[in-house]
């Protein structure tokens, strides 16, 4: 018996979400690496555009790079779900709620 790799052949997804008062740009790879499904590998790029390159829960810096096995995004609803679903569980952290209070007090003043 013959096993065959099929290549999945998802498009590249580029989209801007709106999570808590953030905009933030979002490029999808299904299959960064061009593999096999089996060997397939997912990436994101996640940027704060609003207010520009503004921490996140899952950066500091305004920037983030992920890999991850396609099936965990599939399994979120898609990449805009899955991206959402990650923000929300990692803002519930301590260190986010006072970075994120820290932020919303300089925008009172004109800082941020």
């Amino acid at each position: 018996m013959t096993s065959h790799c099929f290549t999945r052949s998802a498009p590249n997804m580029d989209f801007v979400i709106e999570w808590q008062g953030y905009r933030i740009q979002v490029a999808y790879q299904p299959n960064w690496l061009g593999g096999a499904s089996h060997l397939a590998v997912a990436h994101f790029d996640i940027t704060t555009i609003e207010p520009p390159r503004a921490p996140l829960p899952i950066t500091e810096t305004g920037y983030r790079s992920h890999f991850l096995h396609p099936d965990e995004v599939a399994a979120h609803g898609g990449p805009e779900a899955f991206v959402k679903a990650w923000l929300d569980a990692k803002a519930q952290h301590v260190g986010w709620k006072t970075v994120h209070a820290a932020n919303q007090q300089l925008d009172l003043f004109g800082g941020g």
